[in-house]
């Protein structure tokens, strides 16, 4: 008889529910030849956003980080009408994006493993067809996907790297390439404006991340960089470097008051935003910021469902917006580094067991968790 291990599936939260976290016993995978078999050991607390599931939330959007869930969920359609039973089977479908774990076993024909045996700390990268995550034990086709974690990074932090933060670096990267083309191209400004707007993990991540990099930049000191807070806990949390304003986006304010607050947080109109916002009109108010010719950056999940309904005033505002995929393997790479080396700190994280995942997505639910929600399957201290 095949031995036995356990599957936790978290489906959307939605009010035909009560119940969105179902646990299973699954068979323990068999080693792939030429792959790997990964003993989970945390694994961030996400949803994952697929094309046919509209309820889906990603771990890249602030859910997974400081912030309300249900504050989020308002840009998805919730599935009201559907019984739980539809719901427990699709939740099974659902992997953990970000995880982070050991390597349990090899497969015998395994070649080009890049130095992992048996026992390595490992990091999974979001491949396409990334099996589930939320189970004691995955299994990796080949060792392409997998990042060795140092010694002296937690698998806890580690765990929140190949998602949000990597999502994060991609975004700053092409934020830097649309700055070098203003800043140095043929139509070159003495200053640009970059202004990060959400609240939570992506967007502290982001602020991070961008001041390791811009120390490098020739034209470090020609940006200024300015943070718009969706949230309370992402004011106070984002307000860590004197040198950048933030400016609170209150819903209590008119949209023209806000926007008129966030240009002069600014010293004028904006050149390129980082909108980790999740709904249109967090997007509307980051295009009415922009300067000509400027550029609004938003992830690719969101681009998608958002950019042809925004097609027809971009063009009249003669601004631009631009959909960021998430990073690379390389990137993923660099990021454990530099977050290893200490160059880049990462934002707060709290670590649950496996067990109190229900419990987990219901403190979600009501902004109850301080940071990054991260899952914990095995002790291997």
């Amino acid at each position: 008889m095949s031995k036995l291990c356990r599957q936790v599936s978290i489906e959307s939260p939605g009010s035909a529910m009560n119940e969105c976290v179902f646990s299973f016993e699954v068979p323990m995978p068999d080693v792939p030849p030429y792959g790997a078999r990964i003993r989970v050991v945390y694994a961030g607390a996400c949803y994952r956003v697929t094309r046919n599931r509209s309820a889906s939330v990603c771990s890249t959007s602030s859910v997974s980080s400081v912030g309300s869930l249900a504050g989020e969920l308002e840009c998805f359609t919730m599935h009201t009408s559907s019984p739980s039973h539809i719901g427990m089977r699709d939740g099974a479908l659902f992997p953990g994006y970000e995880v982070a774990g050991i390597v349990d076993a090899i497969g015998g024909l395994a070649e080009g493993t890049g130095g992992i045996t048996v026992g390595s700390r490992i990091v999974l990268y979001p491949y396409e067809g990334v099996p589930h995550g939320y189970a004691d034990f995955i299994v990796v086709p080949d060792f392409q996907c997998l990042v060795p974690v140092p010694a002296d990074l937690p698998l806890s932090i580690a765990a929140m790297l190949p998602t949000g933060a990597l999502l994060a670096t991609n975004t700053v990267g092409t934020a830097i390439e649309c700055l070098n083309t203003i800043l140095e191209g043929p139509n070159k400004k003495e200053k640009a404006t970059m202004l990060i707007v959400g609240t939570g993990g992506l967007a502290l991540w982001a602020l991070r991340i961008a001041t390791h990099y811009f120390r490098g930049l020739p034209f470090h000191d020609r940006v200024h960089i300015s943070v718009a807070s969706l949230k309370d806990e992402g004011f106070v949390l984002a307000k860590e470097n004197e040198q950048i304003k933030v400016v609170q986006w209150s819903e209590d304010l008119y949209e023209r008051q806000l926007i008129e607050r966030t240009i002069d947080a600014c010293g004028g109109p904006v050149d390129v935003v980082l909108n980790f916002g999740t709904t249109s009109r967090s997007l509307h108010r980051s295009l009415q910021c922009l300067a000509p010719g400027g550029v609004v950056l938003v992830t690719e999940n969101i681009g998608e469902r958002l950019l042809p309904k925004f097609a027809k005033k971009v063009e009249d505002m003669n601004v631009n917006i631009v959909a960021v995929p998430n990073g690379s393997i390389e990137q993923l790479k660099e990021l454990v580094e530099l977050v290893a080396n200490g160059d880049i700190k990462p934002p707060p994280h709290s670590v649950f067991p496996a067990e109190e995942a229900q419990e987990v997505v219901r403190k979600l639910c009501n902004s109850e968790i301080n940071g990054r929600a991260i899952l914990k399957f095995h002790n291997i201290d």
